[in-house]
């Protein structure tokens, strides 16, 4: 999203024109149109991409699926070409998130031209969706979504080390399941034994290698039964985390006053009012209100 300052000060009047109506959905009448007309373009743009990687209605209808998928991107272009018209810093608006994101929308149907088959790459269009945080007045949520964040970057050591963790089970069980079985049972290296340890701990089991034997197959159950106990333990983290994020952020309505400089890593309280870092164990220091 461009900001107001990026406007172009400077040149004809239909160029501040086009810039509040491509940009200034909360202060013109025509924006909000244009948006909303724009997200309905890229949807459909999005379900022509998907429709033709469909054998079946590809083989009757690819011709008008190409014709389309054509006229969205000529749609496309010129919207690109608008938003670099109206803005006062063109390298800015290229540069940005959803400037990359425009610019991405529409290379994938050039490149067919000369590499068949990257057409569906305009898949990423749908990320384009996203201005609809801005359309329908969203931009508010962005606050939850930033304590959520939080939680899961105060949370990382302990995700690191579970996932550490996890991945030597994995590698020591793989290991043992290959003795244990052998190739005749489709175990034909310690990789192969891993990949199906991995398979079977996260509880998705392809069924395209399964032991014969009765230790095998006991292993096998014991793994089943700890990858459904190891569900809760990266939900608990970030939970726990979660929790004190909001707290942070006065999601618990504690009074003004009374919250307490807490340490995200020990646990640590009484922490000094300006402190970032704890005093124990150098770890992250936040303020939450006390419970109660």
């Amino acid at each position: 999203m461009t900001p107001a300052s990026n406007r172009a000060q400077n040149g004809p009047e239909w160029r501040g024109r086009l810039f509040d109506i491509i940009f200034e959905t909360d202060t013109h009448r025509g924006a909000r149109a244009f948006d909303l007309v724009l997200i309905v373009i890229i949807l459909a743009s999005v379900i022509v991409v998907m429709l033709d990687s469909v054998e079946t209605i590809a083989a009757s209808h690819h011709q008008l699926l190409y014709v389309l998928e054509w006229i969205f991107t000529v749609l496309f272009t010129i919207e690109y070409a608008a938003r670099l018209a109206s803005v006062q810093s063109k390298r800015r608006y290229a540069l940005s998130f959803f400037g990359i994101i425009d610019l991405l929308a529409i290379i994938p149907t050039y490149l067919s031209l000369l590499l068949p088959g990257s057409e569906y790459l305009a898949i990423i269009r749908v990320l384009r969706v996203l201005r609809v945080f801005r359309v329908l007045k969203l931009v508010r949520y962005l606050g939850e979504a930033r304590i959520l964040a939080r939680a899961m970057a105060a949370s990382r050591y302990r995700i690191i080390v579970f996932l550490i963790t996890v991945v030597t089970m994995v590698v020591v069980l793989g290991s043992f399941m290959y003795l244990i079985e052998g190739e005749d049972a489709g175990f034909t290296s310690i990789p192969a034994a891993v990949y199906w340890a991995v398979v079977t701990l996260t509880t998705v089991g392809f069924g395209d290698i399964t032991p014969n034997t009765a230790v095998g197959q006991f292993l096998a159950s014991v793994i089943m039964l700890m990858g459904y106990g190891m569900i809760a333990v990266p939900t608990g983290i970030v939970s726990v985390e979660l929790a004190y994020a909001a707290h942070a952020a006065g999601q618990t309505g504690g009074a003004p006053g009374t919250r307490d400089n807490v340490c995200t890593a020990c646990r640590t309280g009484g922490h000094d009012s300006d402190a970032r870092f704890c005093k124990k164990c150098g770890g992250t220091v936040i303020a939450i209100a006390p419970e109660g």
